[in-house]
């Protein structure tokens, strides 16, 4: 090549490259000064985000194509810990987001590493993981070093919940990667790959029923943002009124929803209006706060037999928000496991340059008592879901 064709071609790729740090580095100070204007748990979790950015933006400064921008921010999201906080794209090789992309939830004992529920109808039931097993490797390596990716890096001091996040997005693996888990079962190692046969989730928006002693069951079907839910739920429960008590099932709701079908619901077992949660927003650009009570109005015929609602693992964001909604109306009795525990209402923001999005809880949500979502407790507390259709049963009785 001609040198002075040779200094173009140099020019113009080192022009292209400070383009691309410029770009960058651009959006990731916007996706930084979104979260810091409007993020609504920073003091809950303890997160000092000051220092995240302290150690990311210069690392946003070497990245050179949208590919790398993309897991850059992915591990900047495990700066917040917790499952409500998302990118609204991934890759391949991206880690599954938890709840929704979950079917195994871990605790973390010691330095050891157990099964504490499997949801219902899942690749994990189906292969035959079980609450109680020890994890002692997952796809052929020991756990705890594994955990490293997913933990904050603003801290060396990491917490139960740090840990939690850590060990079930972990455990949920990767979008193009079939997992493979060595568990210690009645003694002895055993290996389980869930994902050898794939279990379509059922289309349906729900599915009902009558059980034996006269006992309505509707389970809702990750379904709480679909509108169309409202008439199917009418279509059941007009099949259902007769029926001595109900089951509503939401511990396969991971996936959020919307107001307006939740009230819906929550509609048809009230004949008068009720609060059923409340709002806060902290307006950080002037110190002050905003804070409102949402109220359940009376729709359609009531249902009037004792009601039993089912939440777990999989309840997450507007599934706990009816959880919460139907205590606070005094209308039903809860039980099952701790929730997802997603915090608060989020809102959508996208970057400029890459026109990436992502999802920022700005407002806190409460119990109308005051109990934050994310700490409400199911007054019939289980260990798992086999315990929660069980004594959900009983109740019903």
């Amino acid at each position: 090549m001609r040198p002075d064709k040779l200094l173009i071609f140099v020019i113009l790729l080192l022009a292209q490259t400070l383009f691309a740090q410029s770009k960058y580095h651009e959006d990731f100070l916007e996706f930084w000064n979104d979260y810091d204007k409007h993020y609504a748990y920073f003091e809950k979790q303890g997160i000092d985000w000051d220092k995240v950015k302290e150690i990311y933006l210069p690392q946003a400064d070497t990245i050179t194509h949208d590919w790398y921008f993309v897991q850059f921010l992915e591990s900047v999201v495990n700066e917040l810990h917790n499952g409500h906080v998302s990118l609204n794209l991934s890759l391949p090789i991206s880690n599954k987001i938890i709840p929704s992309g979950a079917d195994i939830f871990a605790e973390k004992k010691g330095n050891s590493f157990f099964i504490a529920d499997v949801k219902t109808g899942s690749n994990a039931g189906s292969s035959g993981i079980r609450p109680g097993m020890e994890v002692v490797r997952f796809n052929g390596r020991p756990i705890l070093p594994q955990l490293q990716k997913f933990l904050p890096k603003f801290t060396n001091e990491h917490n139960e919940a740090m840990y939690s996040y850590a060990l079930n997005m972990l455990l949920a693996g990767k979008h193009d990667t079939k997992r493979v888990f060595t568990v210690i079962a009645n003694g002895k190692e055993k290996e389980f790959q869930p994902d050898s046969e794939t279990i379509r989730p059922s289309t349906s928006l729900l599915q009902y029923e009558i059980l034996d002693g006269n006992i309505g069951y509707i389970k809702i079907n990750n379904s709480l943002g679909n509108n169309d839910l409202i008439k199917e739920f009418d279509i059941a429960l007009k099949a259902l009124m007769g029926t001595k008590s109900l089951i509503l099932d939401l511990t396969d709701t991971p996936g959020g929803g919307n107001t307006t079908v939740a009230r819906g619901i929550m509609g048809r077992f009230t004949d008068r209006e009720l609060p059923y949660q409340k709002h806060v927003i902290d307006e950080k650009e002037f110190g002050t706060v905003r804070s409102w009570v949402e109220y359940v109005t009376p729709r359609g015929s009531t249902y009037k037999g004792k009601l039993i609602v089912m939440a777990g693992h999989w309840t997450g964001s507007m599934g706990e928000g009816m959880v919460i909604g139907f205590d606070a109306m005094e209308r039903s009795q809860t039980v099952g496991t701790r929730m997802a525990g997603l915090l608060g209402a989020i809102y959508t923001f996208k970057m400029k340059n890459t026109g990436y999005g992502y999802q920022i809880p700005y407002e806190r949500m409460y119990h109308v008592n005051g109990t934050p979502r994310e700490d409400f407790v199911p007054a019939y507390l289980t260990k798992n879901s086999i315990e929660t259709k069980d004594k959900a049963l009983k109740l019903a009785k």
